[in-house]
């Protein structure tokens, strides 16, 4: 794996489509984001080669927000600049924001939608054959050694055993990198070539730019409406989630359930259930439960009419969650090949890959349980978190169709988009057969 560039930079048009894709195939938490990510982006069209991915891949691990998200920003970014990365960001989004408002929407006035989520058993199971096939060819490729494989491993023990903060896997795995990296003659591969320095006052003027662009339309909403506005509460909860939001949504979820269900009163702990359920069988990051919970908090709470306001929750919530990754990735990428380059912090950023293996690991073990058991419980044996599933509770469809998609991926050679549609449909075939539609 070398510093093999891209065969041929696409025009912004071609890119365009790329994105538009991924957004909308971008099923699967961020496991599946990645993963689709990974095959599109470096093994079908070549936009980036894997070092740089992996790279990137590790610098957006370390910021808050959702990590695919940002990733397909930077790459956007490297390839066309800021309009690039602006296209990629929102094209990752969007698709997925639509569908979650319009199910937010049904939900409001109609309560759950069964037919939805029937199809999407049947997209999980194949995102799950996705997740597991990159899992294991990104995996081959960033572990190139003894202490690349042991890192990965602790990695995962620590997070999936112990429910280790994921910063303090990322920051030990740096830690340990560096460390090797001293002690070792030389690097463990070529460096990439050091970018010109980027000045100071250029940083500080994107950074100024875009934490403008983020804070002030929240500034004039609050002062149009008043600080005692539930549309303001929006502003204040998701502004605040945005920036602490390290290791993925999972890792906020409780605040931001026990928030909006017990301090604010928007909706109760089943319809906070509903909404994770919408965010994780649709596309895009699953931090878009955000805008379910400001969709309904502004219709329940923000006045007549009501679909306008609910309408505003939703743009609000979306705005505070990610406009600041925007103000991450351009004011931080520029410095990403800079330090790639430095020999000691390239071998931090290889033990940071290798321990974001371990955790891709978590996040595909996690979604293969709960996408196969209906019961599934973390059980304690003193310091040590096992997830067990109730194999009673074996959902007997998800693994069939989970079978069906390996077979159209790896035996037919169906491309992804054909896997997701014949494996939604064949769910709904299921439930029709069985008389559950």
């Amino acid at each position: 794996m070398g510093s093999i560039e891209a065969s041929q930079k696409p025009t912004f048009r071609e890119a365009l489509s790329v994105w538009a894709k991924i957004g909308v195939l971008s099923f699967g938490g961020p496991a599946g984001q990645i993963a689709l990510m990974h095959r599109v982006l470096v093994d079908e069209r070549r936009f980036i080669a894997e070092d740089r991915f992996l790279h990137a891949l590790n610098f957006c691990m370390l910021l808050p927000g959702p990590e695919a998200m940002q990733l397909a920003t930077y790459v956007g970014w490297r390839l066309h600049g800021t309009i690039g990365g602006l296209a990629a960001g929102l094209l990752f989004v969007l698709p997925g924001a639509c569908v979650v408002l319009a199910l937010s929407v049904a939900y409001a006035f109609y309560g759950q939608v069964p037919i939805v989520e029937i199809a999407f058993v049947g997209i999980k199971a194949a995102v799950l054959v996705i997740v597991t096939e990159a899992l294991v060819r990104v995996a081959r490729r960033a572990l190139r050694g003894p202490y690349d494989v042991a890192i990965a491993a602790a990695a995962f023990a620590a997070i999936f055993f112990l429910d280790a903060p994921f910063p303090l896997i990322i920051a030990g795995a740096a830690l340990i990198g560096l460390l090797l990296a001293l002690a070792s003659p030389g690097p463990k591969g070529a460096p990439l070539t050091a970018p010109p320095p980027v000045p100071l006052a250029q940083t500080l003027q994107t950074a100024a730019l875009w934490l403008a662009i983020w804070i002030g339309p929240l500034l004039l909403l609050s002062a149009l409406f008043g600080r005692a506005h539930v549309t303001t509460d929006i502003a204040l909860l998701f502004s605040k989630l945005a920036v602490v939001t390290f290791g993925g949504a999972y890792s906020v979820l409780s605040y931001m359930a026990q928030q909006a269900v017990e301090t604010y009163g928007w909706l109760s702990p089943g319809e906070m259930l509903d909404g994770l359920g919408l965010a994780e069988t649709t596309p895009g990051p699953l931090i878009l439960v955000t805008e379910f919970v400001g969709f309904l908090a502004g219709f329940r709470h923000g006045g007549e009419p009501k679909l306008a306001f609910g309408l505003l929750g939703a743009a609000i919530t979306l705005w505070a969650t990610f406009v600041p990754c925007f103000l991450w990735i351009f004011t931080g990428a520029p410095y990403v090949e800079r330090l790639s380059a430095s020999p000691r912090l390239a071998g931090a950023l290889a033990a940071v890959t290798a321990a974001v293996v371990g955790v891709i690991l978590n996040l595909s073990l996690w979604f293969a349980l709960h996408v196969i058991f209906g019961s599934v419980a973390a059980v304690w044996h003193g310091p040590l978190r096992l997830w067990t599933p109730d194999l009673a509770s074996l959902n007997v469809e998800a693994l069939s169709l989970a079978i069906l998609a390996g077979l159209l991926l790896f035996g037919l050679r169906f491309g992804i988009a054909g896997t997701l549609a014949l494996t939604a449909t064949a769910a709904l075939a299921w439930s029709l057969a069985q008389g559950a539609i």
